[in-house]
């Protein structure tokens, strides 16, 4: 396998959430959602994602995240905090900050709701990639951006060498393709249920939401695969699909995560707005979900 520019980053990353309790962030429980990532053996958590619910944190808890993550992580994994906006300087002001408390890299979602041209996209991520050192991973996702970052975008992006890594949620396997056959920027899932088909045309790994309640099982699917054991890494695969397929497409993420956490005895649960539980009905789907994959009894 060709080595690509981050590969420091290959393998299953997790999109943690952020614990609240009575509206506010509860440290205490994202220190515990951490070492429960730590001791699962991953290559890297990321908070104040979209899981982490980032859109509905205010600038001083999106930075007091990102330094109790680090901090609690302690160097034993790797830290790549959520930094992104539709405004490049907020976006930059949050990169700074990351690079400041000691991450190790930093996701920058394309710029959302005001929809730049391409030429807008290459000059949001020129000018974060010129103005700081630390590895910079171009979270790709049009279904809640409202624009597709084009390959050929990419493939000018990538004469930046901090821009080492690319999340790939556009669906397209023929735009992966495209990246990793173009480039040497390392290439993550964004969704879960596409993790092996990305890898086997050249992704490195996933970032990963079912990661936050299997990541084990998910780590041992990425392994099998990148030892050539693709029986085993298919297998796992279709053991996964069902609970990444029937739970994630219950509710907007991270509201069916969260549910199941909680149903886990591993977070509250608790959502802002304007992010809502999940029905009677849905939670009832997901307890039938958890109980076939073998996690609740």
């Amino acid at each position: 396998m060709m080595a690509t520019r981050a590969e420091q980053f290959a393998g299953l990353s997790v999109a943690i959430v952020t614990p609240f309790r009575d509206g506010k962030v509860d440290y205490k429980a994202l220190e515990e959602q951490v070492e429960f990532q730590v001791q699962a053996g991953v290559t890297c958590v990321c908070p104040v994602g979209t899981t982490g619910e980032s859109p509905t944190l205010s600038h001083p808890e999106h930075r007091e995240v990102i330094s109790a993550v680090v901090k609690t992580v302690a160097g034993r994994i790797k830290v790549m905090p959520g930094t992104g906006s539709n405004s490049t300087e907020e976006a930059l002001e949050l990169t700074r900050w990351a690079a400041q408390v000691g991450a190790d890299a930093v996701l920058i979602v394309s710029p959302y709701y005001n929809r730049p041209t391409q030429e807008g996209l290459y000059q949001h991520f020129k000018l974060l990639a010129q103005a700081v050192d630390i590895p910079i991973c171009v979270y790709n996702i049009p279904g809640r951006t409202g624009r597709n970052i084009e390959p050929e975008t990419f493939l000018r992006l990538a004469e930046f060498p901090n821009i080492a890594m690319v999340k790939e949620a556009s669906g397209s396997l023929d735009q992966v393709s495209q990246i990793t056959t173009q480039t040497d920027l390392t290439v993550l899932s964004g969704d879960d249920s596409l993790t092996l088909p990305i890898m086997a045309v050249g992704g490195r790994g996933v970032i990963s939401v079912i990661g936050n309640i299997v990541p084990k099982d998910m780590k041992a699917m990425i392994e099998a695969f990148e030892q050539g054991n693709l029986s085993e890494a298919l297998r796992w695969h279709k053991r996964l699909f069902p609970l990444a397929r029937d739970m994630l497409g219950l509710a907007t993420n991270p509201i069916p995560i969260k549910a199941a956490m909680r149903l886990l005895g591993r977070d509250t649960g608790e959502l802002r707005l304007p992010l809502t539980p999940l029905s009677p009905e849905q939670e009832a789907k997901l307890r039938v979900t958890l109980k076939n994959y073998g996690l609740l009894s």
